[in-house]
């Protein structure tokens, strides 16, 4: 009886959950979203690290893997605690982008990188505002809140990075 008990009140909350998910239709496009572009931040840092020519380049883009996994993770915990799903790649679009990045070599992959971070960078900002100002789901909004002020370094760093990848 209590089994039964268990699962019937774990199935509930499964439930409860998947249509709390289903009715913040915005949250699980941030989560989407977000985890989609983390991935691909992963990947690209890791080319990044191994591929750029310069030290800085190097070093961004090792910065870039380890604080986008970290994020990931915490993006996880906070869409399973709502029933959200999370990506677990990039989407097809950062994949072709990232497939022409990885084609190139010396000085320009160094500049199409750091160019690319800039604009990736501002996008992820956006989304992350907008998902901390007007997101339905306390602890996307939470975590969209608590990771911007990194996403704000990583984008003044990536800036720099850009003005000094001639």
């Amino acid at each position: 009886m209590k089994t039964q008990f268990a699962l019937a009140t774990a199935l509930a909350l499964t439930c409860i959950a998947h249509l709390h998910a289903k009715d913040a239709p915005m949250d699980q496009d941030f989560v989407t979203k977000a985890s989609q572009g983390g991935a691909a931040e992963v990947g690209l840092g890791k080319v990044a690290a191994s591929q750029g020519s310069s030290d800085d380049v190097k070093t961004f883009g090792q910065r870039m893997a380890d604080d986008h996994t970290k994020a990931g993770a915490e993006l996880k915990t906070a869409a399973s605690s709502g029933g959200f799903t999370v990506a677990n790649s990039a989407s097809a679009q950062q994949k072709a982008d990232a497939a022409k990045l990885k084609a190139m070599q010396g000085a320009a992959f160094d500049k199409a990188y750091a160019a690319a971070m800039v604009k990736d960078h501002k996008e992820t900002v956006a989304l992350f505002e907008k998902e901390a100002k007007s997101g339905s789901d306390a602890n996307l909004k939470a975590f969209a809140s608590e990771t911007l002020p990194t996403l704000k370094e990583h984008t003044k760093m990536a800036e720099q990075l850009k003005a000094s990848a001639k």
